[in-house]
């Protein structure tokens, strides 16, 4: 028992003597992944005694030992059911050994039985490509050669067979194509004469082409269309085609605005010094100006035929049609949504010319002064070449209609209309037109510049700052002549006529500023009391000068052909503030004349109207003192002032206007007058007749007047006829008012009834201004009920027992008044 207690207890001693074992350093380095045997011997040789080292290797050793009894003494089971486990895992090794073994003997069998006939079959294989790549190159050696012979006899047929031998050749091509013919001995000759054949054909094609395009015949062009569609190049020959017309146009466009070529002498060719620039001399700049506008006409006619010769090609192209796969000759240009070749070669065109225009005026002084001094003949030849393309447009139909009979021409008949050309119609985004003159916007400027400052010169001229006087009749005609000249000239083109035309307008406008700066505004330009002030005979000059300008302009602008509507609007809207600013003029000398008249006939009122009818039954004199002042001051005025006026009928419309005044005043003061006697009444009758007479030099015709005229005539028997008769007057409300008559009727009733402007304790003066700020009916009539309102209560507060003879038929014609309003 001593003994097991003593083992028990000792039990842990090698466990913590291993742990001890573990953590010396001296045994780390034998826990690391790369430890080396070699390099530990040689590192404890040098660094330790050898015995001490052994020793403590050794007593390592030997614990380990005791630790591994250790533990196989504690696992014996688990080691011995491992080792079982082993030996039953060798057993199952063995079996599966043996069943790979038999595997691989069926597979080895089963490889013989299957190499030697895939073999075969890989041998068969190839042989059958070889026979199937020899019969097909043998089928294309004996289509080349058939084709060959047909090529031959199709090439002989000239141009007849051209579309069949170029059918041929495409054929041929596609024999061609991903295989190699070279070295096959039998068709070497035949391929040099298809390669000849090929060229042969093209070249043809090509000068067919080109004749039938220089011919405008659609048949050739259409033939040739053919070929290169049958050889498969027509896209590119399209496109190299347009591309030779636009290199040669771009070439021409140099040619003709090279400013050596036209400043050199017509017969001599000279040769100037290192860096001398090219200028014409003082003495041949007309001949240089002559030389460039015949170089222009002729690039107008280079672009217009070739524009032509390919409006025409794109025509055909729109109209054939393959006759095997039936496509649209058009369609193969267009497709991958490439645009029509008239639309890239328009645009080409127009942008060479923008270009080549901008360069060389940028290079030459010369030719920039020429082009925007006489832009409008550049603009006109421009319009003319629109004009003809237009034309072209029109008439191309005609000449397919009428270019042959060939079996082309009846295939070209049966095909759709095609829609118009770019020449004929615009798109949204796209005006061809405009993209033309493009290249003329920077000369239009410079010439609309030049255009203002020659309008504007005369004009600075005649009106020097601090100057006082105004044009001559002469210095007139020579600013409407530059007028008439600018428009002249710009009538060559709409657009540039309503640009010219607001150059004008400009001109008038600051004709105007002038002229009015030269008004006198003082109080002298508008009294009416002694003879013309030298203010009113500046302003009378003023608008005499106004007035010849607007009407020379007019007649200017009536006289020219085919002005546009624009333009005529944009210039008679300038006349419109010259005639506006001959008003404003006036105006002061026409208010004082207002004035002045308006006095005179309210001092009507000064005299007496009450008296009695004579013995005679006539007035004691014809008119009253206040109608001959009138008929006297009138009659002034228009001799002093207005007669020095040339624009009469200018003077008329204002003076009618004042007539027209003259006379509704003298109706309101005549129906105010208070009392008015038998005597008063065939006093008043004359002053209406010589009313007449009194406004007369005030108009063309006292009939013209209208409403005031019929307004005078018709108040002059109502003088003399009883208030019932009034009342039931077919002119009331038609002619005359029913406020005038109602205040005429307050002179036949008693002084209690009182008229408005006496219940208002107005003055007359006072009451017709009322009068004049109030030109409603309605407020006026207002204003009478309030006088009739009135005198009711005054009549109820005396307790009278009945109203004036007149109220009732007063209150009656106010209720008709009132109804008619509403």
């Amino acid at each position: 028992m001593e003994e097991a207690g003593a083992g028990g207890g000792a039990a842990p001693a090698p466990a913590l003597a291993l742990a001890e074992l573990l953590a010396d350093e001296c045994y780390a380095d034998f826990f690391r992944e790369d430890f080396d045997v070699k390099a530990y011997t040689s590192q404890s040789i040098h660094q330790a005694v050898i015995a001490e080292q052994l020793a403590k290797l050794a007593q390592g050793i030997s614990q380990l030992d005791k630790e591994l009894h250790l533990q196989v003494v504690a696992r014996h089971e688990d080691l011995l059911a491992q080792a079982t486990g082993i030996e039953s895992l060798e057993g199952v090794l063995q079996m599966m050994q043996t069943r790979i073994g038999a595997l691989q003997s069926t597979v080895d069998r089963i490889r013989v039985k299957i190499v030697d006939p895939y073999n075969k079959i890989v041998s068969r294989t190839a042989q059958l490509a070889k026979l199937q790549a020899a019969c097909d190159l043998l089928r294309r050696i004996i289509r080349i050669l058939y084709l060959s012979k047909r090529l031959q006899g199709q090439l002989q047929g000239g141009s007849r067979e051209i579309t069949k031998a170029a059918q041929s050749l495409n054929e041929l091509d596609y024999l061609s194509q991903g295989i190699d013919l070279s070295g096959i001995e039998v068709i070497e000759n035949d391929l040099l004469f298809i390669a000849r054949a090929r060229l042969e054909v093209e070249n043809q094609a090509k000068r067919l082409l080109e004749q039938g395009v220089e011919t405008q015949n659609p048949t050739q062009v259409g033939t040739a269309l053919q070929v290169f569609h049958n050889l498969g190049t027509l896209k590119d020959t399209i496109a190299n085609v347009v591309d030779g017309y636009c290199t040669v146009l771009e070439e021409n466009i140099k040619n003709a605005l090279d400013i050596k070529v036209l400043t050199q002498p017509s017969q001599t060719v000279t040769r100037g010094g290192p860096g001398r620039a090219a200028m014409p001399t003082p003495g041949n700049t007309a001949a240089f100006r002559a030389a460039l506008w015949t170089n222009m006409e002729k690039l107008m006619d280079q672009i217009c035929a070739a524009c032509g010769q390919v409006q025409h090609l794109q025509k055909v192209l729109t109209k054939k049609r393959d006759p095997v796969s039936h496509v649209c000759f058009i369609e193969e240009i267009v497709k991958d949504g490439q645009s029509d070749i008239l639309y890239k070669f328009w645009t080409a065109v127009t942008q060479t010319l923008s270009s080549q225009f901008q360069s060389a005026t940028d290079s030459s002084t010369f030719l920039k002064q020429a082009f925007e001094g006489e832009y409008p003949k550049l603009l006109r030849l421009y319009n003319d070449l629109w004009k003809r393309l237009q034309q072209y447009s029109q008439n191309i139909q005609r000449n397919f209609n009428t270019s042959g009979t060939t079996d082309l021409l009846a295939e070209l008949q049966q095909m759709e209309e095609d829609a118009q050309d770019i020449f004929m119609q615009k798109t949204q985004d796209y005006d061809p037109e405009k993209a033309l003159k493009d290249s003329l916007q920077q000369y239009e400027a410079a010439y609309l510049s030049k255009s203002l400052s020659r309008l504007f010169d005369p004009i600075n001229l005649v009106f020097p700052p601090g100057g006082r006087n105004l044009p001559s009749s002469d210095e007139l005609d020579s600013i409407i002549k530059t007028i008439a000249s600018e428009l002249n000239v710009a009538a060559v083109d709409p657009d540039l006529s309503l640009a010219v035309a607001k150059n004008v307008a400009k001109t008038i406008q600051l004709y105007g500023v002038k002229s009015e700066q030269l008004l006198s505004t003082q109080g002298d330009a508008s009294q009416v009391i002694g003879p013309l002030t030298e203010g009113q005979r500046r302003n009378v000059a003023v608008v005499n000068s106004l007035y010849k300008l607007h009407q020379s302009v007019l007649k200017v602008i009536t006289n020219q052909s085919s002005f546009p509507a624009a333009a005529e609007q944009t210039v008679t809207t300038a006349l419109k503030a010259v005639h506006d600013l001959m008003g404003s003029a006036v105006q002061p000398l026409l208010n004082s004349v207002g004035d002045s008249v308006e006095a005179i006939i309210i001092t009507m009122h000064q005299e007496d109207f009450s008296g009695s009818l004579s013995g005679s039954g006539k007035p004691d004199v014809p008119c009253s003192l206040y109608m001959k002042e009138l008929q006297g001051f009138i009659a002034r005025v228009m001799s002093d002032y207005f007669r020095h006026f040339e624009c009469f009928d200018f003077v008329f419309d204002n003076t009618e206007a004042m007539a027209q005044r003259a006379i509704e005043l003298f109706i309101r003061n005549a129906s105010l007058i208070r009392p008015l006697g038998e005597g008063g009444k065939m006093r008043l009758a004359a002053d209406f007749a010589q009313m007449e007479l009194a406004v007369a030099p005030l108009c063309r015709r006292v009939s013209d007047l209208g409403k005031s005229y019929r307004q005078l005539r018709s108040f002059r028997p109502l003088l003399f006829q009883t208030s019932e008769h009034i009342a039931s007057s077919p002119a009331l409300g038609e002619v005359i008012p029913f406020s005038i008559i109602l205040q005429f009727l307050f002179t036949r009733a008693p002084a209690e009834l009182k008229s408005p402007f006496q219940r208002a304790e107005w003055s007359i003066a006072r009451y017709s201004q009322w009068l004049d700020d109030h030109p409603s009916e309605k407020d006026r009539l207002a204003l009478i009920r309030g006088a009739l309102e009135a005198y009711v209560q005054s009549v109820r507060t005396r307790e009278g027992k009945e109203f004036a003879p007149v109220y009732p038929i007063m209150v009656q014609l106010l209720q008709k008044a009132m109804s008619t309003l509403q």
